[in-house]
């Protein structure tokens, strides 16, 4: 009830044409009780009824006898067919022959296929232009499960407060720093992958160093960016500037703006970015820390990318392979002054993944919780101070 999940789940029967009546409702008494609602949804015909329930499943609301699943093959390779289950970010299991099974990774906008591993089956969560054709694709909502989606931590903070947004650039930072680094610190402790998302300006306003720091006190287990964050990172580390710009003077140089680009070259020349640190060409940064740290890094690019560098992703669609790849283990996410690969992130993590989103924007938090990453916690703050203040508690 605190969190509302019954209120939207009435909501979207209305919206979607259904119509429901409340058959029982059990309310908890505390905060951390447990309230329970029996609710019979009625609609005009089977088909929208189950587009329905389908709908309801995204809040965690689920069919008192689910039956079991329905398999039907795909009709072509990244073709599922019409009546596929559109898959959440929730944890879900899926009942064949009675018996539920896991789905493997939880992921939002995908379907789910059925396939034999070992004498057994198992479900997959697959990106429609993963699918193959004949591959048993689950489709209608029976046989599915969700689980609710991760609870909002509470604080003793009354029903009306200052500062009580999901994004506030008035929270006290230390605090939040303080909060995030504990996190990490149980995540590590607890032998899961811290994952960073990080943006350009992460070099633009000279907090690099400070992520080295936390790369090599071994807070950085695996990195998402883009080619402009490791561009402008190299360019650093080989021209001491960024976009042209001075680091150490904040003022432009003679023929800086050429120095992106002639990062680029050199380390095409080197033919990776490991090369270029193995051959000594590259000696400092955070793309040197994680080669020298052993740590992965995926690099997707964009259309309005120069270069790029030779371990960017030019196919978006092998980048996002690449980024599910590195999903397995990790346990905490923080996303660093990009919105664009941080929606992409948060579309591919399953919503049992605790995330938090830094960036001087606060349109950024908002979009990507209206994605989607309902568990996204926001901090608006200049992305310098917060890297060096997070580095020092850490390390």
């Amino acid at each position: 009830m605190d969190t509302g999940v019954l209120a939207r789940v009435l909501d979207d029967v209305l919206e979607y044409g259904g119509d429901y009546r409340i058959e029982s409702l059990d309310l908890g008494r505390q905060h951390e009780d447990e309230s329970r609602a029996l609710v019979r949804v009625s609609a005009a015909d089977a088909e929208l009824l189950d587009r329905i329930v389908m709908r309801l499943q995204t809040h965690g609301a689920n069919a008192v006898d689910p039956g079991t699943a329905t398999l039907r093959p795909a009709p072509a390779d990244g073709v599922f067919p019409d009546d596929f289950y559109s898959t959440t970010n929730l944890d879900t299991s899926v009942r064949l022959d009675r018996e539920w099974l896991p789905v493997d990774r939880a992921e939002m906008d995908c379907g789910l296929v059925v396939s034999e591993e070992g004498g057994r089956p198992v479900v997959r969560t697959v990106p429609v232009s993963d699918v193959r054709a004949g591959e048993r694709v689950v489709c209608g909502s029976h046989g599915v499960r969700v689980e609710l989606p991760p609870a909002v931590a509470r604080g003793d903070e009354e029903a009306f407060g200052f500062m009580s947004s999901v994004a506030s650039s008035e929270k006290p930072q230390v605090v939040l720093v303080r909060q995030i680094a504990e996190r990490m610190r149980e995540v590590k402790a607890a032998g899961q992958k811290v994952l960073w998302v990080g943006g350009p300006a992460v070099v633009h306003t000279g907090a690099a160093p400070a992520m080295v720091r936390l790369v090599e006190a071994g807070y950085v287990d695996v990195l998402f960016a883009g080619n402009a964050l490791a561009t402008h990172d190299i360019e650093s580390a080989l021209f001491g500037t960024s976009l042209g710009v001075d680091l150490a003077k904040g003022s432009g140089v003679p023929h800086g703006h050429e120095h992106h680009i002639r990062a680029i070259n050199t380390i095409r020349r080197a033919g990776s970015i490991a090369g270029a640190v193995s051959s000594g060409v590259l000696t400092g940064g955070v793309m040197h820390a994680m080669v020298q740290a052993g740590k992965p890094f995926v690099l997707v690019g964009s259309v309005r990318d120069d270069g790029p560098l030779p371990d960017v992703h030019t196919d978006v669609l092998d980048g996002q392979r690449a980024m599910r790849a590195q999903l397995p283990g990790v346990g905490f996410c923080i996303m660093v002054a990009t919105m664009l690969h941080a929606i992409a992130t948060g579309n591919i993590l399953p919503a049992s993944v605790p995330l938090v989103c830094v960036d001087i924007n606060p349109a950024t938090v908002t979009k990507l919780a209206d994605r989607g990453s309902a568990q996204a916690i926001g901090i608006v703050t200049d992305i310098g101070l917060f890297l060096e203040q997070l580095a020092r508690e850490l390390t």
